[in-house]
């Protein structure tokens, strides 16, 4: 039998013998196919939900009111945030865990070197080493073994479970970022929806104040009338009544002033004397709208939706590699160095040591370790599919209502607008009555009231229309685009 013959059937062994000890690895068992995740299709809005306006909100959406106290404000909020930079900072740490297992799949090279005093047992396996033979080499029973030099190990990932564990960690940074975003849109929205809200609050209390100038007045009417006679006290006391009531409500919208520019204050992280003084200005129009296409597109746009998308993803890379752990792993480890019991002989070639080994791991028995991973890894993620298809009719949802209720207000605004010019009418009359002499100044100052009433019923359609439009403008995604995720 020749060399060639030898070296051929050994190869043959080798394998066979591998092949062997591979059918002897744990067994896969009872792993289930993952959940359905909800199609596109399921998430379009009914046909009867549109919109006159149309198009997307841009990154910065707030710009479009075109109102710089807002913008400042917005700007300072997430920049000082708390919330945001615990975000940022989880971003980082998915980040470090992105590189950490990615550095668990390169070659891992350390230089050691060590010193080692030890006494010779003479009742051990190196008794003869307790003597003291010069001749022989050995001059015991203490010895100082030295050894210095290279250690090298590579993990070989044939059945890709380091990769797997790589992308699991990739789509948790993605999933992270994502966050960060909605924690973005979160801030925003919720510090418009405060300004808006005090800004509305302003133009409430101007009202109010107006009517209380016409009551006060007519206060001072009756009680000059009743002083003389000419009438009872009975108008005087109703006139008084509406008077108070108006107080009544011009302190409440005072102190409405005053929580919301606290609430306002604690969103951007402004101290006492920090936040500048807010002018009222004019509430702008509505401005949001629906896209011509939902489904696609409200999925890139929701930061929440990508973040719950990443995390499926994230989790069935976890599953590949729960189910790679089932087979053999190989590794090779490696040292080159010098190493001997006389340190005056540790730097001579014959002190050299080179190892190489090659290292193979094959799980046979586990006790069902591995089966109950790939089970949790399993549910754990047909949890998450069943979250992301619940957020995805969620946010469908809070479209749907925002959209028809911003629809919904559209027509409200329009038939109150009727009612405002029908009571300026009415008001403009009693005017030109009494500019003429054919009706009293009380009368004309009265017939201002229903037009205020009309206006303020027109000012709290208008805060609701805009509250609205940024409850939409979030359910939209703001202007997020899925962007600046890790890659494998």
């Amino acid at each position: 039998m020749n060399k060639k013959h030898v070296i051929t059937t050994a190869c043959l062994m080798g394998l066979l013998s591998l092949l062997s000890l591979v059918s002897g690895c744990a067994l896969m068992r009872r792993d289930s196919p993952p959940h359905t995740q909800i199609p596109p299709e399921q998430i379009q809005l009914a046909s009867d939900i549109h919109l006159a306006r149309e198009g997307w909100p841009d990154a910065q959406w707030w710009t479009r009111y075109n109102d710089p106290q807002l913008d400042a404000l917005i700007e300072r909020a997430l920049k000082g945030s708390p919330t945001i930079a615990a975000a940022q900072v989880r971003v980082a740490q998915s980040g470090s865990q992105v590189e950490l297992l990615r550095a668990g799949s390169n070659l891992q090279v350390s230089a050691l070197g060590f010193l080692n005093r030890q006494r010779a047992s003479s009742d051990g396996f190196l008794g003869p080493y307790a003597l003291n033979f010069p001749k022989l080499g050995i001059t015991g029973p203490w010895y100082t073994e030295g050894t210095i030099g290279l250690f090298a190990g590579l993990n070989i990932d044939l059945w890709g479970r380091q990769r797997s564990l790589v992308e699991a960690a990739i789509g948790a940074c993605n999933a992270r970022v994502a966050e960060e975003a909605a924690v973005e849109l979160a801030i925003s929205t919720d510090v418009a929806q405060l300004y808006f809200s005090m800004q509305a609050s302003y133009r409430l209390l101007d009202l109010l104040q107006q009517s209380r100038q016409i009551l006060a007045f007519a206060v001072q009417s009756h009680e000059g009338k009743t002083g003389t006679g000419l009438e009872g006290k009975v108008p005087l006391q109703a006139a008084r009544g509406q008077l108070l009531g108006l107080d009544r409500q011009i302190v409440a919208a005072q102190g409405q002033i005053t929580q919301t520019r606290e609430m306002l204050r604690a969103l951007v992280g402004a101290s006492a004397g920090n936040l500048p003084e807010i002018q009222p200005v004019a509430l702008p129009q509505a401005a949001a709208g629906l896209p011509a296409e939902l489904s696609f597109q409200l999925l890139a746009r929701r930061p929440d939706l990508q973040a719950m998308r990443w995390y499926v993803q994230s989790s069935f890379s976890e599953i590949d590699a729960a189910k790679a752990a089932f087979y053999p792993s190989l590794d090779i480890k490696a040292f080159f160095g010098l190493d001997s019991v006389h340190l005056n002989q540790l730097f001579r070639a014959a002190s050299q040591q080179i190892n190489f080994i090659p290292g193979l791991y094959l799980p046979i028995f586990d006790g069902g370790r591995l089966n109950a991973n790939l089970r949790t890894a399993r549910a754990g993620s047909n949890i998450l599919i069943e979250q992301y298809n619940q957020a995805v009719l969620d946010a469908v949802r809070d479209v749907a209502v925002s959209g028809n209720r911003l629809q919904t207000l559209d027509e409200e605004r329009r038939l109150q607008s009727d009612k405002v010019e029908a009571a300026r009418f009415a008001h403009e009359a009693a005017d030109a009555a009494y500019q003429r002499g054919l009706g009293s100044r009380v009368s004309a100052e009265e017939a201002r009231l229903p037009l205020l009433a009309e206006q303020t019923a027109l000012l709290l359609i208008d805060g609701e229309r805009l509250n609205q439009d940024l409850v939409l403008t979030k359910a939209l995604g703001g202007g997020y685009q899925a962007k600046d995720t890790a890659e494998p």
